[in-house]
């Protein structure tokens, strides 16, 4: 099947599909008559996989790793999970910071409704933001 043919397949684009062809995920052999590229049901089984472990978070590199194993014939099953608990301290990181930044920015419009509207100075372009911003570091 060729590129769009696949893309419709599995619902994505077809720049999704030659993306993963370029970093040579996908593997598809040409056609001698056209030079079109032609994708198999291993090609759609292949990046079935790759977005299913995308949707867990996992990088485009784990993929890869993972991959490796699999075409070595090897499990790749203790990769994927030393991968999947990178992945989750990960995002679990980023989601305590995420936290903070929303506290912080709640504080701000809490803050900021009781304070005027102030027009630039040399010294000064918003002192909602400055005034907040200085109020932090102390």
């Amino acid at each position: 099947m060729k590129v769009i043919e696949m893309a419709r397949r599995l619902g994505v684009t077809a720049d999704t599909v030659r993306f993963y062809t370029r970093i040579k995920i996908l593997n598809p052999t040409k056609s001698k008559a056209n030079g079109y590229r032609e994708y198999s049901d291993k090609d759609v089984n292949r990046l079935r996989f790759v977005l299913s472990a995308r949707q867990l978070g996992f990088s485009v590199e784990d993929i890869q790793e993972i991959l490796a194993h699999a075409d070595k014939k090897k499990s790749p099953c203790p990769t994927v999970r030393r991968l999947i608990d990178q992945r989750l301290h990960e995002t679990e990181r980023q989601l305590r910071e995420t936290l903070k930044l929303r506290d912080r920015m709640q504080q701000a419009v809490l803050e900021w409704s009781q304070k005027p509207d102030k027009a630039p100075t040399g010294h000064m372009l918003c002192h909602l933001i400055e005034e907040f911003t200085a109020e932090d570091r102390l």
